[in-house]
């Protein structure tokens, strides 16, 4: 018998037209009749290595992974038992694509080549566990990652290729994004020219949905996200901007302070809302405490392709800034337009 609607399937508002992350992928490939297909296959197995980190971070209280390892990373933070699981599924999804030439990873001090793969095209960097300090706490972390296509005289049997290939700026970047394992996980990706798009983890389906299509930054918000704990290490410019957001000097109503303390968090509410997150140079860290290469330009290709800014601690495009090494680290300012706009204001009128 027919269902008039009475019932409760009939009632039942379903969505039949899911685009999934392995749809969006092919119909995007369809965009470009050169496409061998290798972009694609590699990024199934990104997708992939998310879809493992999201089940181990799931499972993570229950089965003992929080807590230290035993070890230290390359940047002297002590490794969590999941930033090693993570970093190895990760290797791991990218040696098994066959796609991938190189794999640059937080964890790992060297460049990972897969010399067996002679004829991947594709170098992919990454922060595998991003935000981990705080797993013991329940807050969310996640992935950072970018893909590079190799150039065309590095590719072919007898080749060797080293991190010299990898010394690039986020503009030579073909695509980039990070996951945020929370509540739910949530993917954002773009591509090289492209829109930003987020999907979330349908856990039943084990699909990433998209949810967020063609994702906009706000012109302006007044949220600030930083680490005010380091104010004292800041330059006078970087304190009287942070002061001007707390103290307008027209009255106007302070900004409000969100920060969590991962990047990725950070970053994804800055990227729904609007308003600016930051991690100045400072004193204590000339540099800065993010790198470029994993943290600094995927972020930045992001956040620009949704309509915001990036740039680093001297005002400069953060996706032009050249890595000397592939650990090479960076101040960051990034967010709204208008908001990133008022740091340069502030920068050049110390500087001027």
């Amino acid at each position: 018998m027919a269902n008039n609607g009475n019932g409760a399937v009939g009632n039942e508002n379903v969505n039949l037209d899911i685009v999934t992350l392995t749809r969006f992928f092919t119909e995007e490939q369809t965009k470009y009749p050169e496409a061998s297909g290798d972009f694609t296959l590699l990024c199934h197995a990104l997708q992939f290595s998310f879809k493992s980190i999201a089940y181990y971070i799931r499972r993570a209280s229950l089965i003992n992974l929080t807590g230290l390892a035993g070890s230290s990373n390359t940047t002297g933070d002590d490794q969590k038992k999941l930033d090693v699981i993570g970093n190895d599924i990760f290797i791991s999804a990218m040696r098994g694509s066959g796609k991938c030439r190189l794999v640059v990873s937080e964890e790992e001090e060297e460049v990972i080549a897969f010399d067996e793969h002679p004829n991947a095209r594709y170098a992919v960097v990454c922060d595998p566990i991003d935000g981990s300090s705080n797993l013991d706490a329940g807050v969310s972390v996640g992935t950072i990652f970018g893909i590079f296509q190799l150039p065309e005289e590095t590719v072919g049997e007898g080749k060797k290729v080293g991190p010299e290939v990898l010394r690039l700026p986020g503009t030579e970047l073909v695509a980039a994004g990070f996951t945020m394992y929370g509540a739910s996980a949530q993917l954002v990706i773009t591509m090289r020219g492209g829109g930003v798009n987020g999907f979330t983890l349908e856990n039943s389906l084990g699909e990433f949905i998209l949810t967020h299509p063609n994702m906009k930054l706000p012109e302006t918000r007044a949220i600030y996200s930083v680490n005010e704990g380091n104010s004292m290490y800041w330059d006078d410019w970087c304190n009287a901007y942070f002061d001007s957001l707390k103290r307008p000097a027209d009255g106007g109503k302070p900004y409000s302070a969100r920060y969590i303390g991962s990047m990725v968090a950070d970053a994804y509410r800055t990227l729904l809302y609007g308003g600016i997150f930051a991690y100045p140079a400072d004193k204590k860290s000339p540099k800065g405490k993010l790198r470029i290469l994993y943290e600094c330009a995927p972020m930045a290709m992001v956040f620009e392709n949704a309509g915001g800014l990036a740039v680093n601690s001297r005002m400069e495009r953060l996706m032009e800034v050249c890595p000397e090494s592939i650990h090479d680290k960076s101040g960051v300012f990034l967010g709204s337009k208008g908001e990133v706009q008022k740091v340069i204001d502030m920068y050049n009128k110390y500087h001027n």
